[in-house]
């Protein structure tokens, strides 16, 4: 029997995928979700660790000056999603103030953290994704309460907190930025370091399983019992996910990005910060448990669209 490649698992990822999705809703079933919850941001941390390692991070000064990329980044996440986000929830019935809340808090903030992961996976260049994430962090931070006033009103805007975006950032963007730079300049060196990185090197397929195993075992059980007010948000996370691709495409071609770069621009169009704007949907007054439902339901949504995005995005952006 042939021995299985790197190669091999990443050709086959999405099946892998899938399995942990089954397996995750399979022990949502069987262990309390908070049981699993503790455990996504130290695997999300460790994913996002060895695909920095796959990233050539010396070419990172590089890419922050790409400022064709970083405009239409800017202009797709914080122009283009906006006006796609408001006409979505505008069909929602008005008594259903808190799942338009969710919603919102969700779908206007951008991701910061996996969406470099699967930019990488699905052919893209996620060196420009990863130098523009304190950007991101910044504009997002300042736009999100402007916004949700627009669209939600003033008592929401004033829910929003800098504190879970910058703990994101420091433990899922330069702690593991970091670590990955010392260990790629330790590699450097050849011999067993050098071995090392390249044995890490098969870590992200299964890291990946394990966080969407870990996503879904955790919040699950929170989403059936809010199944029926959160059935309202699950046909506008699908929407978003099928419109984002073509809007972020249209933008790129504006921009005239090169292949790569407009893949990254879809990518980073169609993935929200679900798992950091979590904790301020905890935050809302009497919003129960609806809210923060709300917004793990659109994580469930956006993982199958991801795998999704791996094997279409490159071919609706094909290389020129």
């Amino acid at each position: 029997m042939a021995a299985v490649t790197r190669a091999d698992l990443e050709n086959h990822q999405v099946p892998v995928y899938f399995a942990a999705v089954v397996a995750g809703l399979l022990a949502a079933a069987v262990v309390p979700g908070d049981a699993w919850g503790a455990g996504i941001n130290p695997s999300l941390a460790a994913l996002i660790y060895v695909t920095f390692l796959q990233v050539p991070l010396g070419d990172l000064r590089r890419s922050m000056t790409n400022t064709r990329f970083l405009s239409a980044l800017l202009l797709v996440n914080f122009a283009v999603v906006p006006c796609v986000v408001f006409g979505l929830v505008s069909v929602l019935p008005a008594e259903q103030a808190a799942v338009r809340l969710g919603v919102l808090l969700v779908l206007l903030a951008p991701c910061i953290d996996y969406v470099v992961v699967f930019t990488h996976l699905g052919r893209g260049d996620a060196r420009l994704v990863l130098a523009a994430t304190p950007v991101l962090l910044l504009v997002q931070m300042l736009l999100l309460p402007v916004y949700l006033g627009l669209f939600a009103g003033e008592g929401a805007a004033t829910l929003m907190r800098p504190g879970p975006f910058i703990d994101a950032f420091v433990g899922l963007i330069a702690v593991p930025l970091a670590l990955a730079g010392a260990t790629q300049a330790w590699a450097a060196r050849g011999g067993a370091a050098k071995a090392a990185a390249d044995a890490l090197a098969w870590l992200p397929v299964p890291l990946m399983a394990v966080v969407l195993f870990l996503v879904v075992a955790a919040v699950a059980a929170d989403v059936a019992a809010q199944a029926r007010a959160v059935a309202l948000a699950v046909p506008l996370y699908i929407a978003f996910a099928l419109a984002m691709p073509y809007a972020g495409r249209a933008v790129a071609r504006l921009f005239r990005l090169e292949t790569e770069a407009a893949r990254a621009v879809v990518f980073s169009g169609g993935t929200r910060n679900s798992l950091v704007v979590l904790p301020l949907a905890f935050a809302v007054p009497d919003g129960g448990a609806l809210v923060p439902a709300v917004v793990v339901t659109q994580t469930l949504v956006e993982l199958v669209a991801m795998l999704t995005y791996v094997r279409w995005v490159p071919r609706l952006v094909p290389a020129r």
